[in-house]
């Protein structure tokens, strides 16, 4: 089976311990049918026997030696146990240790695409329990299947040993048990299934609650997530009693045709101890072991319900481990091994997702060291056109070029190193404000984290705080404003000294006279050579820029200058009447 071979492939490392603990698994419990041996020899000799007083007298040492055997193997067996269990769980720990660090990385190294597939919740769910439900698999269920095989194999072997009639009265009941067994295995794995994804579904919906828990407070509708959370606690609830009314149906038949084992060898025993085919030390012997026949038989079922619990989630993860991200570095990509210069060009560039066209022959230069302003109406394709810069996605057709190669053979590493973004939606991390202005670089000095904070007008604000650079900021930046995380991400993104600086409507949040500061600083103060393509709504955002680019439905229907555009009498033109006179309106109410 597929899961199998994965397990046994990410075993790589912990094979030999884990093939050892397998070992002793089987060691220990073929050590279980040594006790009973003893206590027939001691019953049949000294205490059913006849002439029990005089082999007592007689043979007092090796009376003495069976009880200090007894004594020793399970002494034996308890050290044996107590090694086979530590192997087993240095080398499933060790595994899912790997396990994990891979998906992990698997998971950053996904392209943009592959987070709009996977919710973050379903995300976390695979990293958390299903890695844990494949650990139980490897350091319990398949542990405890063989250690089940083992026993009941020697006990089986045994009783052979002892009588063959007893031992095939005994060995006739488990047919029975398969059966059930089998019946059981078809309805748990699609009620673990379903399960696993209520469980997702669980999760996603409450990493969504608290990650926008101030929007949910901004909007008074915490009633509304309260009972849209309970909705799915109850669906997880009800699909786990079904799950659970699948094994409990079939639990109870299991148990009686084990616990019919005692019935049969009652009746059989006792018919063949009366006929004297079988002795009453061996009748104790076989009685004591019983149990290593009927344990194996009723947890049969449960190690079936683990195993469809653990096929459940080893194909999460499998479908995470085996996926391939679709924007790779390609085999003739060019290392440049310094920072690109920063002229873009985009020729005849279209885009598309999932069939639905995004953008459409778009075609533009930016030399090295210009500032590009895009504007256009909600939906025209503005963010998507600048993630082609970096390689988020790739184009439809066309090309994307930076320094004259197209971007697609440029080392994703030394392109994304080049380019620097800051968006409107701002992730900070929970860290102190200068972890976060470091970010892209961790060995920044503290100077040119204050100077970079200085540029983006964060520098008065971060003072004002009580430990100031050192202040801890909250889960993606709670406790800051939107301007004031706008600032910092701006800070974050000049920190690097990019070649191309992406501002994606970065100073939507912040006031007038602060988003001049900032266009200032960005024009005049920068000490190193940097291409600027800003999104902007506000044409104060973009009047300076040396070019501007109107969208319209994914189609470049402007460019020029402020003045050429306003000129135009388009799309610009109006904006900026609108602008304007809503600004004087502004100053007359002021």
């Amino acid at each position: 089976m597929f899961q199998f071979r994965w397990l046994w492939e990410n075993l790589k490392g912990y094979r030999a311990k884990y093939i050892f603990a397998l070992f002793l698994s089987l060691c220990c419990n073929f050590l279980y049918i040594m006790s009973p041996y003893f206590q027939s020899r001691i019953i049949d000799t000294f205490i059913s026997n006849e002439n029990a007083r005089e082999n007592l007298a007689l043979h007092r040492d090796m009376f003495i030696g069976l009880l200090i055997a007894m004594v020793g193997v399970n002494l034996f067996r308890t050290v044996l146990q107590y090694s086979c269990n530590m192997y087993y769980e240095v080398a499933s720990q060790g595994m899912i240790y790997k396990i994990r660090t891979f998906l992990f990385r698997k998971i950053e190294n996904q392209d943009m695409s592959f987070y709009d597939r996977f919710r973050t919740g379903d995300l976390m769910t695979r990293l958390t329990g299903d890695l844990d439900m494949v650990r139980h698999m490897v350091s319990w269920v398949i542990k405890s299947t063989v250690e089940s095989a083992a026993l009941f194999t020697a006990s089986m072997i045994y009783f052979f040993t002892i009588d063959v009639k007893t031992a095939l009265c005994l060995l006739a009941m488990t047919p029975f048990i398969f059966i059930v067994t089998r019946i059981l295995s078809r309805h748990a794995g699609p009620a673990y299934r379903e399960l696993r994804e209520k469980n997702s579904a669980l999760n996603t919906v409450a990493q969504e609650n608290i990650s926008g828990n101030r929007a949910v407070k901004a909007f008074a509708r915490e009633e509304y997530e309260k009972e849209k959370f309970r909705k799915k606690d109850e669906e997880y609830r009800d699909c786990n009693i079904k799950a659970a009314n699948v094994w409990l149906r079939y639990q109870p038949v299991i148990d009686i045709i084990a616990g019919s084992l005692s019935v049969v060898l009652l009746a059989c025993g006792g018919i063949f101890i009366i006929g004297q085919g079988l002795t009453m030390g061996e009748y104790v012997a076989i009685s004591g072991l019983l149990w290593a026949v009927c344990n194996p038989m009723r947890n049969l079922g449960s190690y079936v319900n683990d195993f469809h619990r653990f096929n459940a989630s080893s194909r999460k993860i499998i479908e995470i481990y085996y996926s391939a991200p679709m924007i790779v570095d390609r085999a003739e990509a060019q290392d440049t091994g310094s920072k690109l210069r920063g002229d873009i060009e985009f020729e005849n560039v279209s885009f598309s997702i999932d069939g639905k066209d995004i953008l459409n022959d778009i075609s533009f230069h930016v030399a090295p060291g210009e500032t590009v302003a895009i504007m256009g109406s909600t939906g025209s394709g503005k963010t998507s056109l600048v993630n082609l810069i970096p390689r988020f996605f790739d184009t439809s057709c066309g090309r994307v070029s930076i320094d004259g190669t197209d971007v697609r053979l440029h080392k994703l590493n030394d392109l994304r190193k080049s380019i620097s973004i800051a968006t409107q939606d701002v992730l900070l991390y929970s860290d102190t404000i200068d972890g976060n202005i470091a970010f892209g670089d961790t060995q920044l000095d503290e100077k040119e984290v204050v100077r970079c904070a200085k540029l983006s007008a964060a520098d008065d604000f971060i003072r004002k705080l009580p430990d100031k650079y050192d202040t801890v900021v909250g889960e993606r930046g709670v406790g800051l404003s939107g301007g004031q995380k706008q600032r910092i991400s701006l800070a974050r993104a000049l920190a690097v000294r990019p070649s191309i600086l992406i501002l994606d409507d970065t100073t939507s949040a912040v006031d007038m006279e602060t988003e001049a500061f900032i266009q200032k600083s960005l024009a005049d103060e920068l000490d190193f050579d940097c291409t600027k393509i800003i999104i902007a709504q506000r044409i104060s955002s973009a009047r300076n820029a040396d070019k501007i680019i109107i969208l319209e439905d994914g189609r470049i229907t402007e460019m020029g200058t402020h003045e050429e555009l306003v000129n135009n009498g388009g799309y610009y033109s109006e904006i900026y009447k609108l602008q304007m006179t809503d600004s004087q309106e502004t100053g007359k109410i002021a």
